[in-house]
């Protein structure tokens, strides 16, 4: 398989969803993952799950899906948990990780030599995700 292939204008948050605001240290659209770099600039990139970065790779709270696009030093708001609709066709079940492509998601078989598992939730239905980020701290082999 590949990374998702979401529809940005289709991103929309659940009734129940947990979002941060802030400001976007990079080019961001909406259904990207994207982290909270606390340690330099305070502004929301584009995670990635072979970042030398641990805080990238998903180590943190700060860590989520973009709900809107966002230029550089743009304004952004983050969902960090709960259901969202990505725009995606998704298979309901279906575990969804943080890719070594940067901001974007994959199967769990498409994590590759080096890539941190970083869990980023479940599908539950063919459209909605249910975001739950787990860091493993675990590199594939």
């Amino acid at each position: 398989m590949a990374d998702l292939t979401i529809t940005a204008a289709n991103v929309v948050a659940g009734a129940s969803a947990q979002t941060k605001t802030g400001t976007a240290g990079a080019t961001i659209a909406a259904g990207d993952i994207v982290y909270l770099d606390s340690t330099t600039t305070g502004k929301w990139q584009l995670a990635d799950s072979d970042s030398a970065s641990a805080e990238a790779r998903g180590q943190t709270s700060n860590i989520g899906i973009a709900l809107n696009s966002a230029a550089l030093n743009q304004p952004i708001v983050v969902q960090t948990s709960g259901p969202v609709t990505l725009g995606a066709v998704l298979t309901a079940g279906q575990a969804l990780y943080l890719s070594d492509t940067p901001g974007k998601l994959c199967p769990v078989a498409d994590i590759t030599g080096g890539d941190y598992y970083t869990l980023i939730g479940l599908a539950a239905s063919t459209s909605v995700l249910n975001i739950d980020v787990q860091y493993s701290g675990v590199a594939s082999p």
